[in-house]
């Protein structure tokens, strides 16, 4: 499988293995110092732990799904169709791999930005 390829399969992966809350397998996905921001609320999570934690504890009944992914090499993005009971929002998420075939970098951009929700600081770093 070339790098383009192995990028598509792992953004699809991602979506699908968050979408099952199947933990192990999205862990499986990451590198261990995997960077994930959210340029609308300023904050970065570093660490596949930390990582796995924001996700395992986000508040809400929410659904992902992909629309399309566009990749090159190591590099990818998703459009994505976020669902939080009956509220809607596309998303655009960018994503490199490492050299390993593991997702490296994730920068999540939401439509609007906002402020983010109390009770994870422990896990994220302001910018």
């Amino acid at each position: 499988m070339d790098e383009t390829s192995r990028s598509r399969h792992a953004v699809d992966a991602y979506v699908d293995t968050v979408e099952q809350r199947d933990w192990e397998r999205f862990g499986a996905l990451l590198a261990e110092d995997v960077v994930y921001e959210m340029p609308q609320t300023r904050e970065r999570i570093r660490g596949k732990s930390a990582f796995l934690r924001f996700n395992m504890d986000y508040p809400g009944d929410w659904h992902l799904r992909v629309r399309r992914i566009v990749a090159d090499g190591r590099h990818a993005a998703a459009w994505i169709d976020a669902r939080v009971g009956i509220e809607h929002q596309d998303a655009c998420v960018w994503f490199e791999l490492s050299d390993q075939g593991l997702i490296s970098r994730i920068v999540d951009y939401w439509p609007e930005p906002y402020d983010p929700p109390s009770g994870r600081e422990h896990l994220v770093e302001r910018w």
